[in-house]
């Protein structure tokens, strides 16, 4: 029953305990809105989606944090005089929103701007001053820095010693004591907009990227807080940024780092920098959200993903093969066993769904996803094996347990929402038109109109099965 994690900091598994085990705590770093989400952003989503997902299935509860920057220098680029930076920053939040709901990614318990927070972050950085982690430039600039040689644990999340690490390039180090310091807050340039600045006691300026997250958890979920989480390339610097200036400000911060592995192509992480991204976008109009979903979630979280087309393809046969074994026992299974189904899935919003032992051990073991999935097609695969053999109490029980698992990995919720669209009742409209015409054509003992009706249905990758209730259909997906 004990949720295990990798803890990044401590560089090793941990027991997960919650400092309420009835309410867990997270707060994942979200985007920066400067354009829009790739496959990469949206793989992230996924398997923090899939970890919010198994801490309610074992502590009922999580209080999920996750931010949008939106205000930061790429934004600001980005922008244009018929597009102004706000416009820019709302647009693409709203373009990685649809990507996160459209593979069943749950809203956030709340989702802060960081626009709206810049008082708790002028406040925080006030009280690192006060301690003596934090000082004004000399120079008038309105900029404020880190001091990091005044905090001895600075580099404790990635073991890094100060001197060996790249000097902070997140701002001009003309008033900088140490070339590593880094930016708290932004004196205003002549050259910004106007609008793109606020009142402090330095001066009008703008929050420096690292004091966001730092100001906003501790606003949303208090001093101390459960998990933070992110990609695997923000340990350094931002997430050892947060650390350290929520540390020196006298918070316990996170209790446990969780960071995803990311989306790879060749050798190379995808990233907009390098030009080498998938548009979700692109993705998501040319895949199954479902697909998608399965594709992005299979992988463990912590490794690397090189997306291929043959990825999705690859899910998109296993979820074949789930879907019609889906398809199979309800078809095959009386009216009483179709009741008890119905009544899960109603009851599955008040309580967790049921899952075999095996695929809780394996998502209680960091979330091994892979051995879940395992544990989900080898179900599948005794499921078919009680129909074949007339076992509707085992065939039951298998698909009740199925729908458990798919609906703990976030399965189901897309499933539900795309499996019903015009499209699909077109093409069932038309196949069952076909089969009608078949059935004509052999009842009149017409053979030669009914293989030919019947070839012409399997050359669009239609499977038919003949069975003692009718003839029923379903997509060759394998």
């Amino acid at each position: 029953m004990t949720v295990r994690l990798f803890d990044t900091r401590a560089q090793a598994l941990r027991d997960f305990a919650p400092r309420d085990p009835a309410n867990v705590t997270v707060y994942v770093c979200g985007p920066t809105v400067q354009s829009g989400p790739h496959i990469g952003h949206v793989r992230a989503a996924v398997g923090f989606d899939i970890l919010r997902r198994w801490l309610e299935y074992r502590h009922g509860r999580v209080t999920f944090v996750r931010n949008v920057t939106d205000i930061d220098d790429k934004i600001l680029a980005n922008a244009t005089e018929a597009e102004p930076w706000w416009a820019l920053a709302y647009r693409i939040e709203l373009e990685f929103t649809r990507a996160y709901s459209s593979v069943g990614v749950l809203a956030p318990t709340y989702e802060p701007r960081a626009t709206a927070s810049v008082p708790a972050m002028i406040e925080l950085i006030e009280n690192l001053i006060e301690r003596g982690h934090a000082y004004a430039a000399p120079d008038g600039s309105g900029d404020v820095y880190f001091d990091v040689r005044s905090w001895a644990d600075y580099g404790s999340l990635t073991r890094q010693s100060l001197d060996a690490m790249e000097a902070a390039a997140d701002a001009d180090p003309r008033g900088k004591r140490d070339p590593h310091d880094f930016a708290l807050w932004k004196g205003a340039k002549p050259d910004e907009p106007s609008d793109a600045a606020w009142s402090s006691p330095w001066g009008p300026g703008r929050p420096g990227w690292h004091i966001e997250c730092s100001a906003m958890s501790r606003r949303y979920l208090g001093p101390e807080f459960d998990i933070h989480g992110g990609g695997l390339d923000l340990r350094f610097p931002h997430h050892e940024n947060e650390l350290a200036q929520s540390t020196a400000a006298g918070d316990a911060f996170a209790r446990y780092w969780v960071h995803n592995g990311l989306v790879t192509v060749g050798d190379q992480k995808m990233s907009k920098s390098l030009g080498n991204f998938l548009l979700a976008e692109d993705v998501l109009s040319e895949r199954d959200p479902l697909v998608v979903r399965y594709a992005l979630g299979a992988a463990h979280y912590r490794s690397s993903l090189d997306l291929t087309p043959a990825s999705f393809d690859e899910a998109e046969a296993a979820l074949g093969r789930i879907r019609s074994f889906e398809q199979r026992a309800l078809r095959a299974l009386p009216g009483d066993h179709h009741d008890r189904l119905d009544s899960v899935s109603e009851d599955a919003t008040a309580a967790a769904p049921s899952v075999p032992d095996a695929f809780a051990a394996a998502m209680d073991d960091d979330l091994g996803v892979p051995q879940a999935l395992a544990v989900l097609h080898d179900t599948v695969r005794l499921g078919n094996s009680a129909l074949d053999g007339g076992d509707l109490d085992a065939a039951a029980e298998a698909l009740s347990a199925v729908r458990g698992m798919m609906t703990v990995l976030g399965l189901r919720d897309v499933a539900e929402r795309t499996g019903d669209d015009a499209e699909t009742a077109a093409l069932d409209a038309l196949v069952r038109t076909m089969i009608d015409q078949r059935a004509e054509a052999r009842a009149s003992k017409d053979w030669a109109t009914a293989d030919r009706i019947r070839d012409a249905i399997a050359a669009a990758g239609i499977v038919l099965e003949d069975g003692p209730e009718g003839t029923h259909w379903s997509v060759n997906r394998g």
